[in-house]
């Protein structure tokens, strides 16, 4: 029994680490040769809130590190500020992760805006602090909205594609069995 519910655990954070660098990949490919005047939603964000929120021992903190990383070494980012931000952002919600599981969607979805919206205030706020180069607010703005909106979809295909799920109240944190 053990030793299924520590392939569980692998399986899902190899599972993760796919998934984002399948998200990196397909932003990368040049699908449009012109610059266009909007920006699609961050999915790596989302999917790693609803991550987190889910199944936050599925989840260590190192992996989350080490995509941000190189997520911001291929974006060609300011490296280290963004998975800073990101790791703050799990660790905030493992702290809190036991009133999640009874939280409804959508006072989920309100909580989980502000967080999105907050940690890209302060990557702004840092990278005018440090006087680097910044996309444009607007831009970033458009970007945060467009991830709030697709949240909810996100969280769907964890639910019903990847069987991602919160866990219930009486279920343990490992296993994701009944106690």
């Amino acid at each position: 029994m053990a030793e299924r519910d520590a392939w569980h655990t692998w399986a899902s954070r190899g599972l993760f680490a796919f998934i984002a660098l399948g998200i990196m990949f397909f932003h990368l490919l040049p699908l449009e040769t012109t610059p266009r005047g909007w920006a699609a939603p961050d999915l790596m964000l989302a999917t790693t809130i609803a991550w987190t929120i889910r199944r936050p021992d599925h989840l260590p903190v190192l992996l989350v590190a080490l995509l941000f990383l190189i997520e911001d070494l291929l974006y060609q980012r300011p490296p280290g500020l963004w998975p800073a931000l990101m790791v703050l952002l799990t660790e905030r919600l493992r702290l809190g992760e036991a009133g999640y599981r009874t939280m409804p969607f959508l006072q989920e979805w309100f909580y989980t805006a502000f967080l999105m919206a907050a940690s890209v205030t302060l990557y702004h706020v840092l990278l005018s602090v440090f006087f680097v180069d910044r996309p444009p607010l607007g831009l970033s703005l458009f970007q945060t909205g467009a991830t709030i909106l697709f949240y909810p979809a996100v969280v769907g295909a964890l639910h019903f594609l990847i069987g991602i799920r919160k866990l219930s109240p009486g279920e343990s944190e490992t296993s994701g069995v009944r106690s």
